[in-house]
């Protein structure tokens, strides 16, 4: 920073900022730095750092604000937060995308353990993350000046932003003075840094971007820089493991849901510009076009930067390829004519891609998990799961596959498993291609639509479920509500830790459900100790299913009480973990997802995980699971009054993506559903096929599962409130599907019946398509130091 400081006194042109306030509790309100971002913009800046940050990024006047900062052709560099080793925890602004976000490194060039993590968590649950951060730089042990005399090291990425901000700083002087307001801007900058940048070898592109800054390899970039257009990430390769990671952790297959991948453009041209024309994918070689990509991008690129989204999959007529597919996506870009020129500025931007693609797996191996139900701070208060943590009491870490659950989601591929996402309500997938659907720690509500076609899917296709639910008590919430300084307004949790009556209605149809309680404690089950972490309880189980009890402390506000149960296998236990099988698929319930949850967890379960869906994709079953001493003889089924309701003060349409919302399959479901409501996407023909390759009969035929409806009568009729549909598998007019494999007909013999099926199959669809017919803020500002 002293060269830095030197440049300015020199040469003027240059005004490096470090805004960091120390006040006792060391947290800034957004209204201060609206003040001190205006003084930046009116004293004409060029630098400014910024060592703060925040996880709101909803604070709009603070969001908005820099936003304008960048379009003023204000560089600014940014600490990504000290929230780490956890994933997601990217602080704003650093994780704007037209801001250099900076992350921390000790002097052997290893990851600092308290450098927050990617992905960007704007773009959930409909959509993937952005790669972030963009650079990182010694942060660690870094020596600077005392307030008194002498010098102290420091820690932390707000001490490795200003490093950053004071390399800008000398990259800004090889700029001559007749070119530097032409050439020198926010994305043009990051595209030296970025390009300059040294990959490290061993971290993953959520944990060093790009890599270590480089000022001399920045340099020789920007001296002799033109303006252009480019993506960062520019390389999306499976073969590079782990950098690559999560992407090289998972191949492509057939009949799987697209693979998301978000890169940001950079538009060196100018502060705004547009996409040309829709990207193209050119593959190296014909088996680059089993490759299909959808791309989304950004209408306008402002400031400075904008998106290209990629939605991979492979054709069903791939099902049985093996090996590699590579490519360029190659995407043009325009911007207005600069000052002085009459004719636009064109620049041609290139993604390379190399994936590595498999068969598609078998049915039992095969995982959905459902993105679409979980909703995070911000905009609504949404608490952590675990109360037993005080100091991080949001739940603001995107709750992904790829943040706060990424070891689970390495533990499922390193034994086996493949699992998808789905950002899009349930509705939107195949239950055919899948064994088991997760559903893990999720706060939204469901559609009808969504309700009755599990409950389908289960009965008639064969999905197994597997559930790890959270605490939810309306008592709880009401005493966790506060009084938050910046937005002058009372701020109370919208849910609990999951939304369990929501959950209930979804299991309703199988006789489950979950009550108010707040357990807490220890138990040993199968010689593993497990830590049950705020977890609730099981008041509802169907008959002849398996359900585990044992004693734990009640925390919940409504508690009958607040001392550790008597011990032993009776009524005063607390039922947390049941599994039951459904004719011909299994369900399996777990009251706690902090063991799963690498944010806060005490103990892991990830064996837990692995043997439930052994049992639900493979009909595994475990001895100690399945003993014989925690078998039902009859339904288990507790009072009414333990049903925990839903809140009425609240307006949660604010914050669901279902309640006030349509039933619309999104752009992260399969192509063949995008913008519907995913009723068709059973129905499957023939493929075409490619040249050199051959037509793969996906009928699905052998995948389907027919119940026998007989199993599921006799058990007990509810149909109370809060459970409405707990009455469904008991109804002697459940319709059941119409099974016709082509494979399983004779010619000629069959012809006749086979007519009637198809009018009758018809008769069914028609009757259903009847039916669905008439169916129908900003938050905290705060800003912490880093």
């Amino acid at each position: 920073m002293q060269n830095a400081l030197a440049l300015h006194q020199t040469q003027r042109f240059m005004l490096s900022v470090c805004l960091q306030t120390h006040s006792l509790l060391q947290v800034s309100y957004t209204s201060w730095f609206l003040d001190a971002f205006n003084y930046a913009i009116a004293s004409n800046m060029d630098v400014l750092n910024l060592s703060i940050g925040g996880p709101d990024y909803l604070d709009l006047p603070f969001v908005e604000k820099v936003l304008e900062l960048t379009a003023s052709n204000i560089i600014m560099v940014s600490a990504i937060g000290n929230d780490g080793p956890l994933y997601g925890t990217l602080n704003n602004p650093a994780d704007q995308s037209d801001v250099i976000g900076v992350g921390g490194i000790d002097y052997n060039d290893h990851i600092a353990s308290f450098s927050s993590r990617g992905m960007s968590t704007w773009e959930l649950p409909h959509g993937y993350g952005r790669v972030k951060p963009d650079v990182v730089a010694y942060g660690r042990e870094i020596m600077g000046s005392k307030i008194s005399t002498g010098c102290k090291p420091l820690s932390g990425t707000s001490v490795a932003s200003p490093v950053v901000a004071g390399v800008v700083c000398l990259l800004v002087s090889v700029i001559p003075d007749s070119d530097r307001k032409q050439i020198l801007n926010p994305a043009s900058m990051k595209q030296a840094l970025v390009e300059g940048a040294a990959k490290l070898s061993g971290p993953n592109m959520f944990e060093q971007g790009a890599g270590r800054v480089d000022l001399l390899e920045s340099y020789e970039i920007l001296k002799s820089y033109k303006p252009r257009a480019s993506i960062f990430p520019s390389v999306l390769d499976y073969t590079d493991c782990p950098y690559s990671w999560p992407f090289c952790q998972q191949p492509l297959y057939a009949d799987a849901m697209p693979v998301l991948f978000n890169t940001t453009i950079l538009n060196g041209m100018g502060v705004i510009g547009y996409v040309k024309s829709q990207p193209v994918w050119n593959p190296d070689s014909e088996e680059g076009n089993l490759l299909s990509i959808h791309f989304t991008y950004s209408d306008v690129i402002w400031p400075w930067t904008g998106y290209l989204a990629l939605h991979m999959q492979i054709k069903e007529e791939g099902s049985q390829f093996s090996g590699e597919i590579s490519g360029n996506v190659t995407v043009k870009v325009y911007s207005p004519p600069a000052t002085g020129e009459k004719s636009f500025r064109y620049s041609t931007c290139v993604l390379r891609l190399k994936l590595k693609v498999i068969p598609t797996p078998e049915r039992s191996v095969r995982i959905l998990w459902d993105q679409f139900h979980s909703i995070k701070y911000p905009p609504g208060y949404i608490p952590r799961d675990s109360l037993d943590v005080r100091n991080d009491i949001l739940d603001w870490h995107g709750d992904h596959l790829h943040t706060n659950f990424h070891i689970m989601f390495n533990m499922l591929r390193d034994a086996g498993f493949y699992i998808e996402t789905l950002g899009s309500p349930l509705t939107c997938f195949d239950a055919r291609n899948y064994g088991t659907l997760l559903l893990v720690d999720l706060e939204d509500e469901y559609f009808e639509e969504e309700i009755q076609k599990l409950r389908d899917d289960v009965v008639n296709s064969g999905l197994s479920l597997v559930v790890f639910a959270d605490w939810y008590n309306v008592d709880t919430m009401v005493k966790m509500r506060f009084f938050d300084d910046n937005t002058r307004s009372w701020w109370t949790p919208v849910t609990g830790g999951a939304n369990i009556p929501a959950m209930n209605d979804l299991l309703a149809p199988f006789g489950i459900a979950f009550g108010d309680r707040i357990l807490n404690g220890d138990f040993t089950l199968n010689d593993e100790l497990i830590r049950y972490a705020s977890g609730t309880n099981i008041v509802k189980f169907p008959g002849n299913g398996y359900v585990h009890s044992f004693s734990f402390y009640d925390s919940s506000e409504s508690g009958a009480t607040h001392s550790f149960l008597a011990s032993g296998i009776g009524n005063s236990d607390s039922a947390v973990l049941g599994l039951v099988e459904v004719g011909g698929s299994r369900i399996a319930v777990y009251g706690d997802s902090n063991c799963l949850d690498s944010s806060h967890m005490v103990t892991n379960c990830y064996w837990l995980l692995r043997k439930l869906l052994d049992f639900t994709g493979k009909n595994i079953k475990d001895p100690v699971l399945f003993s014989n001493s925690v078998k039902l003889k009859a339904p288990l089924h507790q009072d009414e009054d333990q049903l925990p309701s839903r809140r009425t003060d609240l307006n949660f349409s604010l914050y669901s993506g279902v309640v006030g919302k349509e039933l619309t399959c999104r752009s992260d479901s399969r192509f063949d559903v995008w913008g519907t409501k995913g009723y068709g996407l059973q129905v499957r023909g023939r493929n075409r096929r490619l040249p050199g390759y051959k037509a793969i009969d996906l009928g699905r035929g052998l995948n389907s599962s027919s119940v026998d409806i007989s199993m599921l009568k006799g058990g007990p009729k509810d149909n109370s409130s809060g459970n409405r549909f707990l009455g469904l598998l008991y109804r002697d007019d459940l319709e059941t599907p119409v099974v016709f494999p082509s494979h399983w007909l004779v010619p000629g013999v069959i012809a006749v019946l086979g007519i009637l099926v198809l009018i009758n199959f018809c008769r069914i669809r028609q009757k259903r398509r009847r039916r669905r017919k008439g169916s129908g803020s900003s938050a905290s500002g705060r800003y912490t130091n880093l």
